[in-house]
């Protein structure tokens, strides 16, 4: 079976215990050559640190893994791969390993320990007579969760924005390895519930290769349909706040609304509108019938419909453009140098996409991936504007045959023994990471979780800098990260 999104299972005794030098330097040597630091985490064995690293070109991933004492550490990858600064603050923070030289050496997160150290969180200081400091959190206004920012201003200028989050740290890795590893997707797709699809989907697809199952045609063409519908939900959610933050109600309302036709959809078919028990490891909770099918047509052709109207009056409106134009520019080049992910990589120019054209759902029909170049909230807003035609394209070209399918779902067998699975799957703010460890006796003994959000919040205190301090809203929401996917 082709899978629709990037998966690796090795052995692990076939995975090379290197020496930390050569660790260090095939990392470096393999990201420069082209390929891409996926992720990089440690596991606790004994008195040491297992540490290792996942790079990526295409659908080819590579693992290198070596053994450290915590007490001595080694010297940071940061400054060769600046996308590294926030595994490596994740390792130093979560295992005490010493990583000595790294130029941004402070928490991710609090792991829940001692909260109260969180007072006393050292936020960076830019000093002069004129410059003022302008804390916002941790308790917000708005239904958000909670994060602290501390913005560095003169007048109204930013000269820099530090973000520091992990208030509602749940230990959500820790508690995976507590019960049985076939029925934890109740517990995945309510890590990020607004990307309930994505984490399901990974979870199971790398539960599944564990266990040696492979999902049918039907079975990924159904979680390509769930998938694609929250994309377009979400992506409806974050224009309604775009459009609400610069004044322009009309597309506040409309794309609000529309977003309730999207999650309608998905609970027609899997009766959450969430998507949570759309996907379960051997199946799906997903149903399709010619009837239900008539359904699902119509509300895609209302949402086609009524968005060209309101696409067209936003992308016009020289309101809208005035004021999300120029605004929060992440650049091509600090986009690659942070490793910024998902749709805000691809606003910046950089073809960073998990979904596979021609393999496995996106095969027959393919799906169109689409990018920008400038980098700001325009671009930004435009290519949702660009993906939820997409995803909708891709739906109604399934839903244009007799297609049908049932809820159903296989009893796997136990996970296979000394087994490293890596899942990727493109949630809509982009690539969702699970790294599933089995031990001899198949038991599993590391859960790796990763959100987007984790590598692109720095960006998000990058594109700020230079901007009014009037313009973080718009910058925020157009990033639309989570705080729950951060704070596992």
């Amino acid at each position: 079976m082709t899978r629709s999104m990037p998966l690796h299972r090795t052995d692990v005794a076939a995975i090379e215990l290197l020496e930390i030098p050569e660790w260090r330097a095939q990392i470096i040597e393999r990201a420069r050559s082209g390929m891409r630091p996926l992720t990089l985490y440690g596991r606790r064995d004994g008195e040491r640190v297992i540490v290792t690293a996942v790079l990526q070109r295409n659908d080819l991933m590579r693992v290198l893994r070596t053994s450290v004492d915590p007490a001595t550490g080694y010297h940071e990858l940061t400054t060769e791969l600046p996308e590294l600064h926030c595994f490596e603050r994740e390792l130093h923070e979560q295992h005490g390993v010493r990583i000595a030289g790294h130029p941004w050496l402070k928490p991710i997160r609090f792991e829940g320990q001692d909260q109260a150290a969180m007072n006393a969180y050292p936020f960076y200081r830019v000093d002069g007579k004129e410059v003022h400091e302008v804390a916002v959190g941790p308790i917000h206004a708005g239904v958000i969760e909670p994060g602290s920012f501390r913005f560095m201003c003169f007048g109204e200028h930013v000269l820099h924005l530090e973000i520091h989050l992990g208030y509602q740290h749940r230990g959500v890795e820790a508690r995976l390895l507590q019960r049985d590893p076939l029925r934890l997707a109740p517990w995945v797709e309510t890590i990020a519930g607004d990307t309930s699809v994505a984490y399901a989907w990974a979870y199971a697809a790398a539960v599944e290769s564990l266990t040696g199952w492979d999902s049918d045609p039907d079975t990924e063409l159904a979680r390509g349909v769930a998938l694609e519908l929250e994309r377009i939900a979400m992506h409806l959610a974050g224009l309604s706040g775009l459009a609400a933050d610069v004044g322009f109600l009309p597309g506040a309302s409309t794309y609000g609304r529309l977003r309730t036709t999207a999650i309608n959809t998905t609970m027609r078919l899997c009766g959450s509108r969430f998507g949570r028990g759309a996907i379960r490891p051997g199946g799906n909770g997903m149903q399709l019938h010619f009837a239900l099918a008539d359904v699902v047509r119509a509300n895609l052709e209302l949402m086609r419909e009524d968005l060209a109207v309101i696409d067209e009056c936003f992308l016009s409106a020289r309101s809208v453009r005035h004021r999300l134009a120029g605004v929060g520019v992440v650049s091509q080049d600090t986009a690659r140098q942070l490793g910024l992910v998902g749709m805000i990589a691809r606003t910046s120019g950089l073809e960073i996409d998990a979904r596979s054209p021609g393999q496995g759902a996106f095969a027959t029909p393919p799906i169109k991936i689409c990018g920008e170049t400038t980098g700001d909230c325009w671009a930004r807003a435009r290519l949702r504007i660009s993906e939820i035609d997409a995803s909708l394209s891709w739906l109604e070209a399934v839903m244009s045959g007799s297609r049908e399918w049932a809820a159903r779902r296989t009893v796997l067998p136990s996970l296979g023994p000394s087994q490293l699975v890596i899942s990727v799957v493109e949630g809509w703010r982009g690539e969702v990471v699970h790294c599933l460890e089995t031990d001899m006796a198949g038991a599993l003994v590391h859960y790796k979780v990763q959100d987007p959000s984790l590598r692109n919040w720095m960006g998000l205190a990058l594109a700020v800098r230079g901007n009014e301090i009037s313009d973080f809203p718009i910058c925020n929401k157009s990033f639309d990260l989570s705080y729950c996917g951060n704070d596992l």
